[in-house]
């Protein structure tokens, strides 16, 4: 999506389909669903836009359900899209569940795991030094006694 024109019509649609499952659509298998991204195609025929939802529950019902409403909703959302547009052809839509949340969660999880290892090596190892308790040169000092003999 390099062309400005195709970015702008992603931020809109971003902004009418969150606006619209705010407002008008009243599904109550739709959970709380945040609108991440919209991306158009170049000749903007097609529009992916992701989303994400808040599930309290583990089983994955609140997604599924989710789902479901946001299908049985794309008509609806894609007539007051090409309303507000005003383009000739509306974009067709297609919902996408964005897993960059769980992606994000799941390598902090990771990170947390190495920096925790990480701990257990370094209390293992022992606090010596391989070389000397300070390996840095100091300068040299020099001893009254050599100043005398010159």
């Amino acid at each position: 999506m390099s062309n400005p024109r195709v970015r702008k019509i992603a931020d809109r649609i971003q902004v009418i389909v969150a606006e619209m499952l705010e407002r008008r659509i009243k599904d109550p298998r739709l959970g709380f669903v945040t609108v991440t991204d919209v991306r158009v195609s170049g000749d903007s025929q097609q529009a992916t836009v992701f989303y994400t939802v808040l599930d309290d529950s583990r089983d994955g019902k609140g997604l599924e359900s989710t789902a479901a409403a946001l299908e049985s909703a794309k008509g609806l959302i894609r007539s007051e899209v090409a309303k507000q547009l005003g383009m000739r052809h509306a974009p067709t839509l297609s919902f996408i569940h964005d897993a960059l949340p769980e992606n994000a969660r799941h390598l902090d999880e990771v990170l947390e795991r190495a920096r925790q290892q990480d701990e257990q090596v370094a209390a293992q190892r022992g606090a010596t030094y391989a070389g000397e308790s300070d390996p840095y040169k100091k300068p040299r000092e020099v001893d009254e006694d050599d100043d005398l003999d010159d």
